[in-house]
């Protein structure tokens, strides 16, 4: 009966379409035919990537900006015009994107080469050879016959954290006979180049392209375009789009999140086959994305940073915690999980980086001329802490 009972609300659930139209429209791959906002954006890294169609090296590019505000979005869809035309005239151009904060895709340089080469029709073993022979490999695929790549790194300051910078003075340094390389780095921390060795950014040559945040105008556009495609008519109430765009303009443009939080409130209308999608299904999404968000964070990020959050963690949350402190408190924790700790200005570093990402608040408070600290407070849910810190201590044998 119970199994019955299975079939026929699968059957109900495939029939039954009251809410999406074409939920893809929701999704972070999803290219629009009209990008809005971006306009000066997308131009301004057409005319850089042009001499490509030339069979000409342009210059390595980096686009900077917060999470959300079309980064990935504008190197996608310039590239597919750039594919188009080089298609249409036959033009030997590959584009390659890579998402570096992927586990298990750019953790390692020898990873990000094997996916260079998979992408070439070329598999080698997972893991077992030296790098060494892997870059002879990668550079022979790659100059095999003539043609321009264009490789795409988004989040590539993750491929920093976990893999270093020697992919990047490699591959901007090559010299092929027959192929010409371009790079286009993507990262939401405008100080990213400052962590690079010297001689990788005297080799990047690179050109940077900032992009600002949405207002919560522009944001209700770029929401408005994605509803009428992705879902059928009349189903979202009056004003639901205004307030997932205010949501998004509060937390510094992301326009990303705001298409995740329409999209997780049509899901949930969804489960419950409500025919619309109400104030109470937008209330719910906000707190199912934050809560994701945090534990996602975390889960996805390198060993020292999970010891220097789990070191944060363990400050005492009714007061402000110094940096100094919370250095303390790191280095008992690699002592008792048998890691080498990293010097004070490297984990002063990290808690930088998590300030950026907001899971902390960290504010710089002078002490005459005793000099200057930061005064580091969590900006994770309550509830949260306690799950999170269970997650850490998991990964870390605590």
């Amino acid at each position: 009966m119970q199994e019955k009972g299975l079939v026929d609300f699968f059957n109900e659930f495939i029939e039954n379409r009251h809410i999406f139209k074409n939920k893809e429209a929701l999704s972070t791959t999803f290219t629009p035919q009209k990008i809005l906002h971006r306009g000066e954006q997308i131009k301004e890294l057409a005319r850089i990537l042009a001499p490509l169609l030339r069979q000409e090296k342009p210059s390595n590019i980096f686009l900077y900006g917060k999470t959300g505000t079309g980064k990935t979005l504008t190197a996608r869809y310039t590239s597919q015009q750039m594919m188009a035309v080089a298609e249409e005239r036959n033009i030997p151009l590959k584009v390659i994107y890579i998402n570096c904060k992927i586990k298990r895709t750019a953790d390692t340089e020898y990873r990000l080469l094997s996916y260079i080469l998979k992408e070439y029709g070329k598999v080698i073993p997972f893991t077992g050879l030296p790098t060494d022979s892997v870059y002879t490999k990668f550079y022979q695929e790659l100059d095999a016959k003539p043609h321009m790549l264009l490789l795409i790194l988004d989040e590539i300051d993750e491929l920093i954290k976990r893999a270093g910078d020697e992919f990047l003075y490699n591959i901007t340094r090559v010299e092929l006979k027959k192929t010409k390389v371009c790079l286009v780095g993507i990262s939401n921390d405008l100080n990213f180049t400052d962590r690079l060795d010297a001689r990788v950014r005297s080799s990047m040559s690179e050109e940077e392209i900032v992009f600002p945040p949405y207002d919560a105008n522009q944001i209700f556009k770029i929401l408005a375009d994605r509803a009428q495609t992705a879902f059928e008519k009349e189903v979202i109430e009056e004003g639901m789009i205004a307030k997932c765009a205010a949501y998004a303009a509060r937390e510094h443009g992301d326009a990303r999140k705001a298409i995740d939080l329409l999209r997780v409130a049509g899901e949930l209308a969804e489960r419950e086959t409500s025919k619309k999608v109400t104030q109470i299904h937008i209330d719910q999404a906000e707190e199912k994305i934050e809560k994701d968000k945090f534990i996602d964070l975390v889960e996805n990020q390198p060993l020292q940073y999970k010891l220097v959050l789990f070191a944060i963690l363990n400050t005492p949350h009714n007061k402000s915690a110094s940096t100094g402190e919370i250095y303390s408190i790191y280095e008992q924790v690699c002592k008792r999980t048998n890691n080498r700790p990293l010097t004070q200005r490297r984990v002063s570093d990290i808690i930088a980086e998590f300030d950026m990402l907001g899971v902390i608040k960290a504010t710089v408070i002078s002490k005459g001329r005793y000099g200057r600290t930061r005064e580091i407070d969590l900006s994770i849910p309550p509830l949260l802490i306690a799950k999170i810190k269970e997650n850490i201590m998991k990964n870390l044998n605590l």
